[in-house]
């Protein structure tokens, strides 16, 4: 269908673009700079207008005008460049043609990794279809050059194909996602769209413009450490602090006791010694209102504690990350109608379901510009045991010219 699709894939997923947590340059490794103006090369070759690299963000950003002479609102597509915190060097992807739905896939020659179906039942959905998969040694990385390649692929298209009319095209490829930084800088004025979808999401058909609201919690504890033969009414173990704080919190809201709208508190980091500790926890719920809840109970059990002591020995910062893009969205919600008309137009079911997580768009959408998030057909994401089908990123790519060719007829 995309002649140039699966070349295109390849060639991004062998490039290592890993994001890096513990910089502080923006992108955050030199490697998404590099492939960040392979993308503006390649874009220019297409044809693409106002091509340009803004080194102040990281982000790649290109113009395709409009064909047409009415006035159409104008949309952006984005994805990132960036790959999640497991093993981008060397991918090496396997290819499996016409899998059969059953049976288990081997990643690399070792046998020590294998996609089955009784590990993995997503499997069976892409029966007849063409896999591409891991070695077993690397992430692949199609969260998201699978995102790059379905936009670039329908740019592409377009350009070949005049007689398809489309209002005003923007695309933006940005470093960082993977480490939640890289819409920080985004520039919206830059970014002159009425409104964007990223395409960032798992599965044919997902579509989604309800994450999280998000919060980091950063705790310090100070202890006062002696010799344990005479600690007796003297010694305060910052570690046992650290544990009676988390005791305290609702033992079923964390992440592996809650699903759909459920939110909950992660324990993400603990550390220290008796004398001083740290804890962070990040904080997630899709109500607003229960999320703020959520940062005010742990603010009162450090000071109900502190109160315990005398004094202050517990000191919590917590920081609010992102919010649930809804809040922006659900006050148009011609941008989602518009992507179900014309999902339904090229035979793809929508499943409208909240992210219990966050997005680009979840940032961009509070910067003043509407961008819920759609699928771009990975799975099993961030590990040895991702896969994409050529079959999800042909309907991606098919769905991004269908939106552009429906909003001109709107």
């Amino acid at each position: 269908m995309y002649p140039k699709l699966l070349e295109r894939f390849l060639k991004y997923v062998k490039t290592e673009t890993r994001s890096d947590a513990a910089s502080s340059t923006t992108p955050s490794t030199p490697t998404q700079i590099a492939f960040a103006h392979v993308l503006e090369e390649e874009l220019k070759e297409l044809g693409m207008s106002d091509v340009f690299y803004n080194e102040a963000n990281g982000f790649v950003i290109a113009t395709l005008p409009s064909n047409i002479d009415k006035e159409v609102r104008s949309i952006g597509f984005i994805a990132h460049m960036d790959t999640a915190d497991f093993n981008a060097v060397n991918v090496n992807p396997q290819i499996i043609e016409d899998y059969d739905g059953q049976s288990t896939i081997p990643l690399g020659k070792d046998g020590k990794y294998e996609l089955s179906v009784a590990e993995f039942p997503n499997l069976a959905n892409y029966t007849g279809q063409t896999l591409i998969t891991t070695d077993g040694t690397t992430l692949l990385g199609a969260d998201d050059k699978s995102g790059i390649t379905e936009i670039m692929t329908a740019m592409d298209y377009l350009i070949a194909h005049p007689e398809i009319k489309h209002g005003k095209l923007m695309v933006a490829f940005g470093p960082d996602e993977e480490i939640g930084v890289g819409a920080d800088k985004f520039d919206v004025s830059q970014f002159d769209v009425d409104f964007a979808y990223t395409m960032d999401g798992g599965p044919v058909g997902e579509l989604q413009f309800e994450t999280f609201n998000a919060a980091q919690a950063e705790i310090e504890i100070e202890g006062k450490n002696v010799h344990p033969g005479t600690a007796k009414n003297t010694m305060v173990n910052a570690l046992q602090v650290g544990i009676d704080f988390h005791d305290r919190l609702p033992k079923n809201e964390v992440p592996e006791k809650t699903d759909g709208r459920d939110g909950f508190y992660h324990l993400l980091h603990f550390a220290g010694v008796p004398d001083e500790a740290k804890m962070t926890y990040i904080i997630r719920d899709h109500n607003h209102d229960i999320f703020d809840k959520r940062k005010q109970n742990m603010l009162t059990i450090a000071e109900n504690m502190n109160k315990d002591f005398g004094q202050e020995r517990i000191s919590i910062k917590i920081t609010d990350q992102y919010f649930n893009m809804r809040e922006v969205i659900e006050k148009d919600m011609s941008i989602i109608d518009l992507v179900e008309e014309a999902m339904g137009n090229v035979k793809i079911t929508p499943i409208v379901e909240p992210v219990r997580g966050g997005t680009d768009g979840s940032k961009i959408s509070f910067m003043g510009l509407p961008t819920p998030n759609i699928f771009a057909g990975g799975e099993n994401m961030h590990g040895r045991f991702e896969f994409v089908a050529v079959e999800s990123m042909e309907k991606a790519t098919s769905l991004i010219i269908e939106i552009a060719k429906l909003n001109a007829e709107k």
